[in-house]
């Protein structure tokens, strides 16, 4: 293929197994951020007219640090890794889907394109859009149910299917699984800014590198991840608060649109609430994201080799089976001639 480099020469359920496995891996490791980025998504400030405490244990954190104190004082540990079946079989799913379709769009691009020359940024981003879009229609009501199971009490946490069940039940039907579908697909920005910028950094700190080290693959991840977390914040505190339980001071009534979640944000906390929880966030991002590339690169590699391995294997195979086919016809009797 023309413009491949080695993660194009693997074909797409290679790269998809090799996001997936570094995606579950960088996510188990660092997964209590994920609770605490959650829980400061989606309380209101504290504040004489705003005193919503927070739907998971009626506390109000004051900042990452006093978030994991509280969380661990009302359920122990195990309290930082609610939610985790859940979040990894998403994180999972939505990562082979992703590295999946993005192989596949971007080789469809370098085969249209008959060109040897990379996509350029506006083409990057666009590539990675529409593999996130696909990604996502299959894999949001995952994503929906662990929010659900992040944000609620430890007495009113359930498993995966009850769960499921439950905001099945209680919203908008089987409907209700795709809650924050529109800010899904507007946040698919979110993963093609961070491709589009590991792509773009790799060409440009790493020139004609087809093997990038454990540490320039972090560093290159972790940069790529941080930029795009900073330009989506806002829609990600949005979906955040249409996947999880309403505030109390919403009786119970869901937010509708992402919209309506950031105006309500807003008109209680001003401004800076839609970056609430950005610390936490980012610093997950740069891990994950880190932890991910690092991972995905080496998986790809051992892939790239199996795959050398397999193909020369079977010339070998071939080799033997033509040679014992030449000297089988060079054996057999000649047939005699009858005048």
């Amino acid at each position: 293929m023309a413009g491949a480099s080695k993660v194009e020469a693997l074909p797409p359920w290679g790269s998809a197994i090799a996001g997936s496995a570094g995606a579950i891996l960088a996510n188990a490791i660092v997964y209590p951020l994920d609770i605490v980025k959650t829980r400061l998504q989606v309380q209101m400030k504290r504040s004489p007219n705003s005193a919503d405490p927070n739907p998971a244990d009626g506390e109000h954190y004051t900042s990452a640090v006093d978030a994991i104190s509280k969380i661990v004082k009302a359920d122990g540990l195990a309290g930082l890794y609610a939610g985790m079946t859940g979040s990894l079989i998403g994180v999972g799913s939505t990562n082979f889907a992703y590295f999946y379709w993005y192989t596949i769009v971007r080789g469809l691009y370098f085969t249209y394109r008959k060109a040897n020359t990379p996509p350029g940024t506006a083409a990057e981003l666009a590539l990675g859009a529409v593999a996130g879009a696909v990604a996502q229609l299959f894999t949001i009501p995952i994503a929906v149910v662990t929010t659900r199971q992040q944000t609620v009490s430890k007495h009113e946490r359930k498993g995966l299917l009850a769960t499921g069940k439950e905001v099945i039940d209680s919203e908008d039907g089987w409907t209700g699984l795709w809650r924050g579908m529109k800010a899904s697909l507007v946040l698919v920005v979110n993963p093609a800014i961070t491709y589009g910028a590991y792509q773009r950094l790799r060409e440009n700190l790493f020139p004609g590198k087809k093997n990038l080290r454990p540490a320039e693959a972090f560093l290159l991840g972790a940069l790529s991840k941080m930029l795009a977390t900073i330009a989506t914040q806002p829609l990600i505190v949005a979906k955040v608060g249409l996947q999880s339980k309403p505030p109390p001071a919403r009786n119970g009534k869901p937010f509708k649109s992402f919209s309506e979640v950031m105006r309500y944000i807003v008109q209680h906390e001003g401004l800076l609430g839609l970056f609430k929880g950005i610390g936490p966030q980012i610093l997950k991002g740069l891990l994950v994201q880190g932890f991910l590339m690092m991972t995905k690169e080496r998986i790809e590699l051992v892939f790239v080799l199996l795959f050398r391995y397999i193909r020369n294997l079977r010339k070998e195979q071939l080799q033997k089976l033509a040679e014992i086919a030449a000297e089988k016809a060079r054996q057999a009797p000649r047939p005699v001639l009858v005048k």
